[in-house]
């Protein structure tokens, strides 16, 4: 076994199957889509770093979404642009690469869900208990919950990406675009029930909990505005709502859509295609969306804007 493994130490992936012409326009998309989020998501966080004003509970939870999303943009643009423009007999990973890769992949997957599901507690407490909501979300409590939601994530992602590694492995070809935890058990054949019944229970568990908690918030945020006689309150809560609930949306469409291909291998290529937009997307959308509603960061954009004008 011990010689299979380390036969087996180098893998060669699939890859998008693209023709020549079409590698090019998604080289420079993917490009381009990848220095756009990692310029925005960075600008953001280092606005609300360098403003005092923005040092408030709501924000210093949302900088844990930027970071998230550069850290799904990196795991897999980088090594998808390489492959575009290396010959398919040639794009070649090694297993621990591979390892890493999944793991960092399903923990972005992760992170997107308990990090939302914090910010929309935040958002709860705000609207719902305005009065404590100095008292509630403490610095104490800030801690407690965006290590709760790495932790939450961190943990049965270690044990997904775990189960896998303790297989050994008789395949080196990765049906997939990338590594995820699917492909790394496909390598073995071993027996891989408890690899199944694991991924899908943490799927579902992680997905369930998700819609769950989010529900909840904002059907209690609801009750509240519609007892509410405040015009000029229910429009702010609204306003502030509709960020995380659009970030929430885009996120709930593009990773679904890869779940549900992946039981269909007719569309393997569709799969891949929703699989990358669900690394490009988000981190593209979010910080527009959280820029443009966040009046503190949208002025101090607009300062930039105007200074390089004006300097130029």
């Amino acid at each position: 076994m011990d010689n299979l493994t380390f036969r087996y130490s180098v893998l060669l992936v699939e890859g998008l199957q693209v023709t020549p012409q079409s590698s090019q326009l998604t080289f420079i998309f993917l490009l381009m889509a990848y220095v756009f989020a990692m310029v925005s998501n960075i600008g953001i966080l280092i606005q609300i770093s360098a403003e005092k004003s923005l040092h408030q509970p709501m924000y210093i939870l949302f900088c844990h979404l930027p970071v998230s999303d550069i850290m799904g943009a990196t795991v897999l643009i980088p090594r998808l642009l390489k492959d575009l423009i290396t010959d398919p007999s040639e794009r070649y990973i090694t297993y621990v690469e591979c390892v890493f890769q999944a793991f960092f992949a399903h923990l972005y997957g992760t992170t997107s869900h308990t990090i939302l599901m914090i910010m929309a507690f935040d958002r709860y407490v705000a609207i719902c208990n305005p009065l404590r909501y100095p008292t509630i979300m403490s610095n104490k409590t800030m801690v407690k919950l965006s290590a709760g939601a790495w932790g939450a994530a961190v943990v049965p992602v270690s044990i997904l990406i775990g189960l896998s590694v303790r297989l050994s492995r008789c395949r080196s070809f990765i049906a997939n675009h990338f590594c995820d935890n699917a492909s790394l058990f496909k390598l073995s054949c071993e027996n891989i029930v408890i690899n199944n019944v694991y991924g899908l229970t943490f799927t579902v568990v992680l997905l369930t909990s998700s819609l769950a908690w989010v529900l909840l918030t904002y059907l209690r945020i609801l009750m509240v505005c519609i007892k509410s006689k405040n015009k000029a309150t229910n429009s702010k809560a609204i306003k502030t709502c509709s960020s995380h609930l659009a970030v929430y949306v885009i996120l709930i469409v593009f990773g679904f859509v890869p779940i549900i291909l992946h039981r269909f291998s007719e569309y393997a290529e569709t799969r891949k295609f929703g699989g990358v937009m669900f690394h490009v997307i988000p981190p593209g959308l979010n910080p527009i969306i959280y820029g443009l509603q966040i009046k503190e960061i949208r002025q101090r954009m607009l300062k930039l804007c105007i200074k390089k004008v004006n300097s130029s």
